[in-house]
């Protein structure tokens, strides 16, 4: 998928009031930023590889915290927290196993939505690095 695409899903989101309440707590962004963005990434990568790849995941509908991991508040800012969210918004059918193109895909939305929340987070004379450690 390319940038744009993302872009114009992420700009779709904005437009519901659910998704756009979903923001980093101090907590989360403080965990993000010590960790790096690389290793946040691998963390989402083995939560969607399990809470969400399977045909018929267990919980779903319930399977993503609210808050404890910024990529549990990611994925329900962008809509991809369980397999209804992702068949409504993304058009990714329930009842089959995801493909490795479509988590990569979920997982290039979530990092689109941590960067632009870093964004937000930083102020402008600071400069902080999601890429570092």
């Amino acid at each position: 998928m390319d940038n744009l695409a993302v872009k114009e899903i992420f700009q779709r989101l904005q437009q519901s009031s659910f998704r756009v309440r979903f923001k980093l707590n101090a907590k989360d962004a403080t965990y993000l930023q010590q960790r790096g963005l690389p290793v946040i990434m691998e963390h989402g990568a083995s939560f969607i590889e399990k809470r969400l790849a399977p045909a018929v995941p267990k919980n779903d509908g319930k399977q993503t915290p609210l808050r404890g991991h910024p990529i549990f508040v990611a994925q329900h800012a962008m809509a991809c927290c369980c397999r209804s969210c992702l068949e409504k918004w993304h058009h990714i059918p329930k009842n089959k196993p995801l493909s490795f193109e479509e988590q990569a895909y979920i997982l290039q939305l979530l990092q689109y939505w941590l960067i632009d929340q870093e964004r937000k987070n930083t102020p402008k004379d600071e400069v902080h690095s999601l890429f570092g450690k």
